[in-house]
């Protein structure tokens, strides 16, 4: 079986770092993921990902990321069912954060990234839509899309 995870965006609010009764850091938060590819004569779609790191993820990128940070992150799919407050079956899908990355501009975030494995790493930041070239991206056929 194979569930991985990888998203590169912009965070939509600045997250917030909480603690869980037994004293576990987490935070949630949203991530806008621009899809690589428009229709003609129709402008890019952008999909909203919810995204929740542990531990020292959480306080990671509760300390260094804020709302409009470019973020990359790589970690898994999770699925959840939930009640809400009316008695409704609602489903929850996001990504669990097994490493955060930042990936725009040394003036706007550094550059490094930080895993669950507990070190801080020197990263080289990925390609941006901003600061690639054309050549960063590979263009896909209308034929191999899914929708």
């Amino acid at each position: 079986m194979l569930n991985n995870a990888v998203i590169m965006g912009r965070l939509v609010a600045d997250p917030e770092l909480r603690t869980t009764g037994s004293g576990i850091s987490v935070t949630s938060f949203t991530v806008a993921v621009d899809r690589r590819y428009a229709r003609s004569g129709e402008e890019r779609q952008t999909d909203f990902i919810d995204v929740i790191a542990w531990r020292q993820n959480a306080e990671f990128i509760s300390k260094f990321f804020r709302k409009g940070s470019m973020i990359a992150i790589q970690g898994y799919i999770q699925t959840r069912t939930y009640e809400d407050k009316n008695g409704n079956k609602r489903k929850a899908v996001e990504v669990v954060v097994d490493n955060a990355s930042f990936c725009g501009s040394k003036a706007e975030s550094g550059t490094g990234s930080y895993s669950r494995e507990d070190s801080y790493v020197a990263a080289q930041p990925a390609p941006s839509y901003s600061t690639a070239d054309e050549g960063d991206f590979k263009e896909i056929p209308e034929d191999d899309l899914p929708f």
